[in-house]
């Protein structure tokens, strides 16, 4: 079985070389950027094309035979590409978190015949599983909160943060206005904003803010409350509201001495070495799932958590291993055949399956990532 990884990243690196511990794949990885392709070429089991992925016509030239892709580019060009993917009739596992509705592309994919999960990652990911495996079980479900974020083990001056994507990506998330649910309505307020302080064990207190990480919950699960936050450590907030509000992340092209710039694009210059993670930088990703509802009149909250840590053993960063290997997992679930719905999957419809939630998470317990389940009635 032939597969194809665009992107050999942070997360597509991790990924190629957990797929090529599996004798039925033959995996190959694509990329323009020769200096990450070079940090595959010890493995012999991974092939490495050097592209331009952007262009269609390209992309489409290395898909011939391929059986599944999985879409590791940035979000900017991710729908084009899913788009390309679809046409060429190929099964698709999608981490490139584009802002676009992936449901634009449903008509396509079920008359392509073929299955594509899209936002298959951490959060969105396997936060999108078990709020659809516990809204599955409830006879009603009430409220929904997402607490995640990935940090640099050393909080080092002045952002005291380290990125694992694209931090245009990262900046997208401050900029994007974030979709809630609120009493039963679809709202929108400012990222950043709705702050709160929470207490971590073995990491301490963070800070929390609304960010659009919902994405296809806000469609698909009928809850009158629903919120996702990203953590930080405490003071990020105010850095990035004033960066924001100062024009920094604008779009708009602007004259510095006769020459037209994106403001953004120069932020993300200058963030992305303070930002980068580097192999040696040890990180650690978050998460806890918050849901409630009713069960034969019975107040259920179903409590999920997730700390993991970079993998001293084989070098892998956090947040790539909790994304990635999300995304290898649901890989090896629809090629075992648990999962074979055609047309756009967001994560939540694997999560109403429990041969499927099972899957997911025995693979990820299986690779370290561990997510630990409570049960409580409430009063």
């Amino acid at each position: 079985m032939k597969i194809m990884i665009l992107g050999a990243g942070m997360v597509g690196a991790p990924m190629a070389m957990d797929l090529a511990k599996d004798p039925q794949f033959d995996v190959s990885v694509a990329d323009i950027n020769p200096e990450a392709l070079m940090k595959l070429s010890k493995e012999p089991k991974v092939i490495t094309i050097q592209e331009d992925l952007s262009v269609p016509k390209k992309l489409k030239s290395l898909l011939p035979g391929t059986d599944f892709v999985i879409n590791a580019l940035p979000g900017f060009v991710g729908f084009r590409t899913l788009y390309t993917l679809l046409e060429a009739r190929k099964n698709v596992i999608d981490i490139s978190f584009f802002p676009e509705d992936p449901f634009e592309l449903d008509g396509l994919a079920k008359r392509k015949e073929v299955t594509a999960i899209v936002d298959c990652g951490v959060a969105p990911g396997m936060s999108n599983i078990l709020i659809g495996h516990v809204n599955s079980l409830m006879d009603r479900t009430d409220n929904v909160k997402i607490y995640v974020g990935g940090l640099p083990e050393v909080r080092e001056w002045p952002y005291e943060y380290k990125a694992s994507f694209s931090p245009s990506d990262v900046i997208e998330e401050y900029i994007r206005p974030a979709r809630l649910v609120e009493n039963g309505n679809l709202i929108e307020k400012p990222a950043l904003s709705d702050s709160e302080h929470i207490y971590f064990p073995r990491i301490g207190t963070l800070e929390a803010f609304i960010t659009d990480g919902l994405r296809t919950l806000v469609r698909t699960i009928d809850a009158r409350n629903m919120v996702e936050k990203t953590l930080r450590y405490p003071g990020h907030i105010e850095k990035m509201k004033m960066l924001r509000e100062t024009g920094f992340f604008s779009k708009v092209e602007i004259s510095v001495n006769r020459i037209k710039i994106r403001p953004l694009d120069l932020t993300a210059s200058l963030l992305f070495p303070k930002w980068k993670m580097d192999d040696s930088d040890k990180d650690m990703t978050v998460m806890k799932v918050l849901i409630e509802g009713k069960k034969n009149n019975t107040r259920l909250r179903y409590d999920y958590d997730l700390f993991d840590e970079y993998d001293v053993a084989t070098h892998v960063h956090s947040m790539a291993r909790t994304t990635g290997y999300t995304a290898t997992v649901a890989l090896r679930m629809i090629a075992k055949g648990l999962f074979n719905q055609k047309g756009i999957s967001p994560p939540e419809y694997i999560g109403k399956k429990p041969e499927c939630l099972d899957f997911m998470l025995k693979g990820l317990k299986k690779r370290g990532v561990v997510y630990k389940e409570k049960i409580e009635k409430m009063e």
